[in-house]
């Protein structure tokens, strides 16, 4: 639902429609988002191709899971983004940061995300039993990683890859102390669009941290950040770091 969101209303101005969005536990609004007036033909067809595969998986999975299927929590696409940049020091405290308002602002807003969902998907999926159910979440995890690949290319193309590193920090300050997050630029300045360990492997987070991010707290929570009300369904607390 945050992926969707956030994509759709940066190229559409809009985001998912009413009956995409029902389902158990409390149903909410999206605060923020608008149109972004991309600069470049690339960055707004790379928009909404993403745009359109993460409508497509929350279909997907509002199908598969049937009654399972949980509403769409509150999302906050304003306040959110400003407190994530405050903290990585993108923005000076007592100033804003709109990830709609030019289109480097919507990549690293993007680039926040990517990486997040990439770790999600590897890191649940020791938990997935289900042979089918766990084909389908490898397919959506490599849909995820060319979405963070696409993202993080453009990021480096922009000469933006110190910026990236001080979001990679702020995300590593909030999922506990393993410093295992990168920028698209290593300790060189080198280009480093795939984030690895030494063995060329993605790195994983368990849902708690995935949610100390998304709720941006260190500390168990059940709610803040991007979901200021919490997320719907059993998982739904942060881990405490």
């Amino acid at each position: 639902y945050l992926e969707a969101e956030f994509y759709l209303h940066a190229v559409t101005g809009r985001g998912l429609a009413d009956a995409m969005t029902t389902g158990t536990g409390t149903r909410g609004g999206v605060t923020g988002g608008r149109a972004v007036r991309f600069e470049t033909k690339a960055a707004r067809q790379y928009a909404q191709e993403i745009a359109a595969d993460e409508k497509a998986h929350v279909q997907f999975l509002r199908s598969a899971l049937g009654s399972a299927a949980v509403s769409r929590p509150a999302i906050d696409l304003q306040s959110s983004f400003t407190a994530a940049a405050q903290a990585a020091g993108l923005v000076k405290p007592g100033r804003s940061f709109d990830a709609f308002a030019c289109e480097e602002n919507f990549l690293l807003a993007a680039f926040l995300f990517e990486d997040v969902g990439v770790t999600a998907y590897k890191g649940a999926a020791p938990l997935i039993t289900n042979k089918t159910y766990l084909e389908a979440a490898a397919g959506i995890l490599a849909v995820e990683a060319y979405h963070a690949g696409n993202i993080r290319s453009a990021l480096y193309q922009r000469g933006d890859g110190k910026a990236t590193v001080k979001l990679s920090n702020a995300r590593d300050s909030l999922d506990g102390p393993a410093d295992d997050d990168q920028g698209v630029i290593d300790g060189h300045g080198n280009a480093n669009i795939v984030p690895t360990d030494a063995n060329g492997i993605a790195y994983s987070r368990s849902p708690g941290q995935v949610l100390n991010i998304v709720y941006l707290t260190s500390k168990a929570a059940t709610s803040g950040g991007f979901f200021p009300k919490g997320v719907n369904g059993e998982v739904n607390t942060s881990a405490a770091n």
